[in-house]
């Protein structure tokens, strides 16, 4: 009893019909209280639901996997098509810059050939007082063609000049 009188209120079943209330002053006893306890239906309640429901939404991962297959054979089929059209065009540029090449060579001769006449002719003028000088000589002790190198063939000219054909379209370095 000593436990109950230390808890101001606490409720204690005597048994399914009556409640006593236990106060800290004494007991008291309540009247039966009439619920009727809630029951399932007759027969039970329906199944109940626990499993995803989902709609099903787009393709399958077969159908998917098989689109994908099919647009990478479609893309390398496409890329080995491209290769060969791409080493068709390569094959025509090669055969032009080849069938050019005669022609470009003669006139890089032509210009070679006027730049050192040229520079005979500046040679001839500035060299005229110095006695022994031959006009043209070749300092190779060879009898063979040996092609000037550009800093030769522009060693009388403006050095601007030089750079221009040195470089070209690259004098923005």
């Amino acid at each position: 009893m000593s436990l109950w009188r230390s808890c101001p209120v606490a409720l204690i079943a005597e048994s399914s019909a009556q409640l006593t209330l236990s106060f800290c002053c004494g007991l008291k006893k309540m009247a039966a209280s009439k619920v009727k306890q809630d029951m399932p239906p007759p027969g039970g309640y329906g199944p109940v639901d626990y499993k995803r429901n989902l709609p099903k939404r787009g393709l399958s991962g077969y159908s998917m996997f098989g689109i994908g297959l099919g647009v990478m054979v479609f893309g390398y089929w496409r890329l080995f098509k491209w290769n060969r059209e791409r080493r068709r065009l390569q094959i025509e540029d090669f055969e032009a810059r080849l069938a050019l090449m005669p022609l470009l060579q003669a006139e890089h001769d032509r210009r070679t050939l006027r730049i050192m006449r040229e520079n005979l002719e500046e040679e001839a003028i500035l060299m005229k007082d110095v006695p022994g000088w031959k006009i043209g000589e070749s300092v190779y002790n060879t009898d063979r063609w040996v092609i000037p190198t550009s800093d030769e063939l522009f060693n009388l000219r403006p050095r601007e000049e030089l750079l221009h054909t040195n470089l070209g379209f690259r004098w923005y370095v």
